[in-house]
């Protein structure tokens, strides 16, 4: 099993960066790897990947989410995957993200990436496209906070934003950055228990996260 584990410091409010990271559809405009996301109900995402060379769709259950706290999700095909978002204030105008992956390399190539380093390059460089997605918006394109526990919608919603416009995948998916390797996506819209045995990949429905 293959893990990861990155962080990054964003230059918005703690509720702003959490509720952009519950817009799993919006995934594709910084999340290389990953070309579309749908969610399927409350507590389950669809993914479309293409990473070095390989298509995979595959779905994930987001088994726990604390609003401005956490997302944790497991996917429910092989190759496994599962992994955990934290998200912490440090101050009214910035908020550290942290992210990690557990994941089972299945392919050559995806087993030489996780062998050399390649999979956290891939992480660290999503991450800085999460950082000027966010940064450039004045507000998220939208939020869901409720709260999931052990894969079940539970309790009621927290306050904060919740609706904006989406935005064209066109508009805002060049982002350059450094080289991008590939590595066996990353999450969803709510979190999931991340489980040491299982492995990580990226991760909409009744209802629209917004």
């Amino acid at each position: 099993m293959a893990t990861v584990q990155e962080s990054i410091n964003v230059s918005v409010p703690l509720s702003q960066a959490y509720n952009q990271w519950t817009q799993f559809q919006d995934f594709p405009h910084f999340m290389s790897g990953v070309d579309a996301v749908r969610q399927l109900d409350d507590t389950t995402v669809h993914f479309e990947t293409s990473i070095a060379g390989v298509k995979r769709d595959y779905d994930a259950q987001i088994t726990v989410q604390q609003p401005d706290k956490c997302v944790t999700w497991e996917s429910l095909d092989e190759p496994r995957n599962a992994g955990t978002v934290w998200f912490e204030a440090l101050s009214p105008t910035e908020t550290k993200v942290s992210v990690e992956l557990a994941w089972e390399p299945d392919s050559a190539v995806e087993k030489l990436g996780a062998a050399v380093g390649m999979d956290s390059h891939q992480v660290a460089s999503d991450l800085k496209r999460f950082k000027k997605f966010i940064e450039e918006r004045e507000v998220e394109t939208g939020a869901w906070r409720e709260r999931v526990t052990s894969g079940e919608v539970s309790g009621g919603a927290v306050s904060g934003t919740s609706t904006t416009a989406e935005i064209p995948l066109a508009a805002t998916t060049a982002v350059p950055l450094e080289e991008e390797v590939g590595y066996d996506a990353v999450p969803t819209e709510r979190p999931v228990n991340t489980d040491p045995g299982m492995a990580t990949e990226p991760p909409f429905g009744k209802h629209v996260r917004r």
